[in-house]
């Protein structure tokens, strides 16, 4: 297909704006995306015409609004490859995601001296719940390695696989370093060992096509805002017979069978899951977000983003004390890096003085950047809005800032 960078913009609203006198460039997609008017007007669109709770009236509204519900978590089935829309369970965004099984099916499997396989490159979201469950139950959580590039050390990890593992939670694509794991060898690893398998693919789903039965896990998380959705919405997909052997992790309307004052019955999948009323209209953006997606192709969203981070990195590259962290040789497009002598937050600062949005710290993978021995850095990370023009921004404002700070 042929890219038309300038229509394709011309679709986010956002992006048309001065920041401090610049045209704005974004680049902190890694940390969050801008909506295109097909997303935004969906949202409008329930709000205005068919604003009501689902599965629970028999009015037009409630029934037009519970069709649209439906209609998206098949759509979000379709988008990653799932068997079936019982599949799709709506949560708040990956991290509740990984919370939900973390306290359910996670819970239910391990037992004290067990081990939760994780890996130093994870995002906060897939440490903390395992560090909770594991204080919780007698378990262990281990950290598989990476080397100086950013890889994962894949002897190290099959070496740490035993028995006593009964849970692997892998980053698909590090939001930190921008790595790009080999998911379906890790899970082929873990599965000899009969351990479940949860992937982090908040990183991945915007940029790459990901299929469910290609992979091969037990369990799969992303969050609608990093993929052109809004906040506050997000899927955790899970294997039906596993959804169906867990128990619920909030109570509330809509998760029930039946209620007594005496006990009470579950509903099947998902709807045991989604206790109260949900975020009806982030379902339906987010559907509209993967429609959008699908149309331009994810094959040709790679590409582009792909050609974005060479050339960004040979580019910036070129500014004299500047470090790349991060170097696999399969990476999405992220580019992290250092520059002697300048610290991340203050070049942030001048950066969106210039009207060029990038983000600094840590990225919520501390343990990542204690591995580089940092605690810190700057990233770029793109989007299918993004162009060239906006990687010489980058460059141009950087290069003017360590100017200023050195």
């Amino acid at each position: 297909m042929t890219w038309d960078s300038v229509a394709l913009r011309s679709q986010f609203p956002t992006l048309h704006q001065d920041i401090n006198g610049r045209r704005l460039v974004y680049l902190d997609n890694g940390a969050t995306t801008q909506k295109p008017r097909i997303v935004l007007e969906s949202v409008e669109r329930y709000y205005e015409h068919d604003n009501a709770n689902v599965h629970r009236g028999v009015h037009t509204l409630s029934q037009r609004a519970t069709v649209a519900y439906e209609d998206a978590r098949a759509q979000l089935a379709r988008f990653i490859g799932a068997n079936r829309p019982e599949e799709i369970v709506f949560v708040r965004g990956g991290t509740e995601a990984i919370n939900l099984v973390a306290q359910t099916a996670a819970a239910d499997a391990l037992e004290p001296g067990d081990e939760i396989l994780i890996t130093v490159m994870e995002h906060h979201s897939n440490i903390v719940p395992w560090q909770l469950l594991a204080a919780r139950v007698g378990a262990t959580v281990r950290a598989v390695p990476m080397d100086h590039r950013g890889v994962l050390d894949q002897d190290a990890y099959a070496e740490m696989l035993n028995p006593r593992t009964k849970l692997v939670s892998l980053i698909e694509v590090s939001n930190a370093l921008g790595t790009c794991n080999p998911i379906q060898e890790m899970t082929k690893k873990a599965k000899k060992y009969g351990a479940l398998v949860l992937v982090d693919g908040c990183q991945a789903v915007p940029h790459q096509p990901v299929d469910m039965n290609d992979l091969g896990c037990d369990f799969y998380v992303f969050s609608g805002h990093k993929m052109y959705a809004p906040t506050g919405i997000g899927v955790l997909w899970g294997r039906y017979d596993l959804l169906a052997a867990m128990p619920p992790w909030q109570g509330g309307g809509d998760m029930i069978e039946t209620v007594t004052l005496e006990g009470s019955t579950w509903a099947a999948p998902p709807a045991r899951f989604e206790a109260g009323t949900p975020h009806i209209a982030g379902a339906i953006g987010l559907a509209k977000a993967a429609e959008f997606i699908m149309g331009l192709g994810l094959d040709h969203i790679a590409k582009l983003e792909d050609d974005l981070l060479r050339y960004a990195t040979d580019q910036m590259s070129a500014i004299e004390g500047l470090r790349v962290i991060g170097t696999a040789p399969d990476k999405a497009g992220i580019l992290s890096f250092v520059i002697d002598g300048v610290h991340a937050q203050d070049l942030g600062t001048l950066l969106d003085q210039q009207g060029v949005a990038i983000r600094t710290g840590h990225h919520c993978a501390q343990p990542a950047m204690a591995a580089f021995g940092l605690t810190a850095t700057a990233r770029a990370s793109f989007g299918l809005y993004n162009t060239e023009e906006d990687i010489d921004r980058l460059v141009e404002a950087t290069q003017r800032a360590v100017t200023m700070l050195r």
